[in-house]
């Protein structure tokens, strides 16, 4: 994939196309929203920091794209990403989580990403020390016979038992007889003992701890952590495993964690992307009282608001603004109005998008043509058993279908039905193979087996067939 800061809207757009059918609109007005944040950031006048992000409401049926939308998203835009459910925050002041705790997540997230290419980064240099430590534990000080007190049973090739000049050369060639079998893989299997770092000490609880700040606490076990002095533990394992252990250990070494923190705040801030989901569930509603949960509601929302706005949130790697996080909300509004949230925050998500609800000829699409279709999926799953599955034009036709007819006649839950229905579908075959359906068979699905197998279900309309 091109680097995404060139990537155009329409560009955006086709990326989407790949992974979500339909809903062009919120394609659309997602793709502007992340093209204009490398507009921003390549502005030179002062200007620049005055240009907020145009947040996003979707507002959809559930299972309709909104949640995907949002994550390709990210994906494309290779940006820190979280999503977190309205419902789950409490006011300020109530047992919960607070709103802030969606920030320090993103830059949790920041912190992950960074670490990850920088240990990329660092992978050959790491992996050349962590070699120079398995030979270490392979070959232990010098001795008269060093080969042999490594305790392996392979012996070196006759040109490395000629005399040696000295123990140093002697030495030498030996680490470079082991170093080639290691490269190999002849050594894969070969226990050695490595010494692994442990934690700076347990974790510290403290009497009434829910009442202190959920940063301070954080910080604090960071301090009493990094005071502890971390000791050393033995482990014999195989050169295969240290390897892996190792590798993340030196990696860990050679990245400066400063610099990770610095980048990663600095990405969270310009690329950061918070999808708020459920926002209707903290939406008044159309009856309006005098208390009780509704209070609590709007409490939520204007905890919300200064974030959205822009405000300064600490975190355990520094202080992170949000003035140019890029906020997607969505709901299904089913009982609630995007008119029920309180003006001030209906007015920080200037761009709404309603999602269509998916039709029978959007299921057929989704069942053929996204990446990673169910179809394709399922196709994977028998291949790993070596068994072929095919499903013909009209048994896409009736899995649409039929998954159409139950959303409309029990409750509408989107793209989610087909993988209920496609589930009730091969679940027998998925439970035959390999011991009654052997390897290198061919499974063909047809309309008729489709009905035979699903028409029951729509005609009794058994709602506990379909819970999710």
């Amino acid at each position: 994939m091109m680097d995404p800061k060139y990537l155009t809207p329409r560009q955006i757009v086709e990326e989407l196309d790949k992974y979500i059918i339909g809903q062009y609109e919120a394609k659309r007005n997602v793709a502007i929203a992340l093209r204009n944040r490398w507009r921003r950031m390549n502005i030179q006048s002062d200007i620049q920091s005055e240009i907020v992000p145009n947040n996003i409401l979707l507002i959809g049926a559930t299972g309709v794209g909104k949640t995907e939308i949002a994550r390709r998203l990210a994906k494309i835009a290779d940006a820190p990403f979280v999503k977190v459910e309205a419902s789950k925050f409490t006011e300020v002041g109530y047992v919960g989580r607070d709103v802030e705790s969606m920030v320090r997540d993103l830059v949790e997230q920041s912190v992950n990403l960074v670490k990850a290419k920088k240990k990329e980064e660092v992978k050959e240099k790491a992996a050349q020390a962590v070699e120079e430590i398995i030979l270490d534990a392979l070959i232990p000080p010098m001795r008269q016979q060093p080969v042999r007190s490594a305790g392996l049973s392979a012996q070196p090739e006759p040109s490395t038992l000629d005399v040696p000049s000295s123990d140093t050369e002697l030495n030498e060639r030996t680490r470079n007889h082991f170093r080639e079998k290691i490269k190999n893989g002849e050594l894969e299997d070969r226990k050695i003992d490595i010494s692994i770092k442990g934690s700076g000490g347990p974790n510290v609880g403290m009497v009434g701890a829910g009442m202190m700040d959920e940063v301070s606490m954080m910080n604090l076990q960071e301090m009493i952590s990094g005071m502890m002095p971390k000791k050393s533990k033995k482990r014999k394992v195989t050169v295969a495993e240290a390897r892996k252990i190792l590798l993340e250990e030196e990696a860990s070494k050679l990245i400066d964690m400063d610099e990770v923190k610095d980048e990663a705040i600095k990405r969270a801030e310009e690329a950061g992307i918070i999808f708020i989901d459920e926002i209707d569930k903290i939406a008044s509603g159309s009856k309006k009282g005098g208390g009780g949960p509704d209070v609590s509601r709007e409490g939520v929302q204007r905890d919300l608001l200064p974030i959205v706005e822009g405000s300064t949130v600490n975190t355990k790697y520094g202080v992170i603004k949000t003035d140019h996080v890029l906020f997607v909300a969505a709901g299904a509004f089913h009982t609630a109005k995007p008119s029920d949230l309180i003006p001030e925050l209906q007015g920080r998500f200037p761009i709404r998008v309603e999602l269509n609800n998916l039709t029978k000829e959007d299921f057929i699409r989704i069942l053929r043509e996204p990446k990673n279709a169910l179809t394709k999926q399922y196709q994977a799953l028998f291949e790993a058993e070596g068994v072929k599955i095919t499903f013909t034009d009209d048994a896409i036709d009736e899995i649409a279908d039929t998954a159409f007819k139950i959303n409309a006649e029990l409750e509408n839950i989107g793209a989610r039905r087909l993988h209920t229905v496609i589930s009730k579908l091969l679940n027998e075959f998925l439970f035959d193979v390999p011991d009654k359906i052997a390897e290198n068979a061919h499974i063909t699905i047809n309309a008729e087996m489709v009905k035979s197998k699903l028409d029951d279900l729509v005609k009794n309309r058994d709602l506990s067939e379909y819970i999710l």
